[in-house]
């Protein structure tokens, strides 16, 4: 059996966003080579950034809600510990980017 993550309720809806994404960043590269006014692409580099971000977020979310809950409900404190460990990590890069 495959292990379930916290998104997978949620994995169709995060795999068309992530086409979408696709989508905008296949556009930014034709804008590029169409040598569109460079004002317009950060307008779309800043969309997708944010897209992405969105998704980071989502992502991050379930994580807590899920993961890090069913750690901490297990009763295994170092399992638990790794989970808030691997979420702060993460809430780390996000801030960073």
């Amino acid at each position: 059996m495959t292990e379930q993550h916290g998104y997978t309720p949620q994995k169709d809806a995060l795999a068309r966003r992530m086409k979408r994404i696709e989508g905008q960043v296949r556009g930014i590269g034709k804008m590029i080579d169409e040598d569109k006014y460079c004002i317009d692409i950060l307008t779309q580099v800043s969309a997708a950034t944010a897209a992405l971000h969105a998704v980071s977020i989502n992502l991050l979310e379930e994580h807590i809600a899920h993961c890090v809950v069913d750690a901490a409900s297990s009763g295994d404190e170092e399992e638990a510990r790794k989970k808030v460990e691997e979420a702060s990590a993460a809430i780390s890069r996000l801030i960073k980017s």
